[in-house]
């Protein structure tokens, strides 16, 4: 299982400031990446092989979708719809931006023939209308998005691996990554009582 991650769910600021929705959206990406890559690094301890970066950020990018989806619906209702659309956007922009950093800095290069940020906002677009088939609300996701998920991070193992991991996503890495990202969302957007 992965270490628990501290995250930032507000700002100290003077009375009646107020943050711009990009600011949000950086800090909320900046949490959804570092669960991502938490669990990829948990992952590895648990002996499951992440062998190349390739594969790690594979991962992350559907770890990523997930998450960002699962803010989209927990910051429904919270804000109207505009204000929803332009968080997730920024959000979606921002993972996009990180990924490629990331990558670059770890291969060393920038693969000239693929364009990395618009790599990951396809992916989400892709993933985004899949979960929108699945019942995920703020304190469960549905057993099916669960399992779609490790599905989806299935295919990117190594045949061993393939059929444990889905259990350790369902069962330990997602109810945890779920709950940190839920923590964010409600001290930037707090639920009504």
């Amino acid at each position: 299982m992965a270490k628990p991650i501290r995250v930032k769910t507000q700002w100290f600021k003077d009375e009646g400031e107020a943050r711009s929705p990009e600011e949000v959206a950086n800090a909320i990406a900046s949490v959804i990446w570092r669960l991502a890559d938490n669990t990829i690094d948990s992952l590895s301890q648990a002996d499951y092989d992440i062998i190349t970066p390739q594969r790690g950020f594979r991962i992350i990018g559907e770890l990523a979708c997930f998450l960002t989806h699962y803010a989209d619906r927990l910051v429904f209702g919270r804000v109207d719809d505009a204000a929803r659309t332009q968080l997730i956007i920024a959000i979606v922009r921002k993972l996009a931006e990180v990924m490629e950093a990331n990558i670059i800095e770890i291969t060393g290069r920038k693969d000239p023939d693929y364009d990395y940020r618009a790599g990951f906002i396809d992916l989400f677009n892709r993933r985004s209308a899949d979960y929108a088939t699945f019942d995920i609300h703020a304190e469960q996701i549905s057993y099916q998005a669960s399992r779609y998920l490790s599905l989806m991070v299935r295919e990117i193992m190594e045949a061993h691996d393939q059929t444990w991991v889905q259990d350790q996503l369902i069962e330990i890495e997602v109810p945890q990554i779920m709950a940190t990202c839920k923590k964010t969302i409600d001290g930037f957007y707090p639920a009504a009582a």
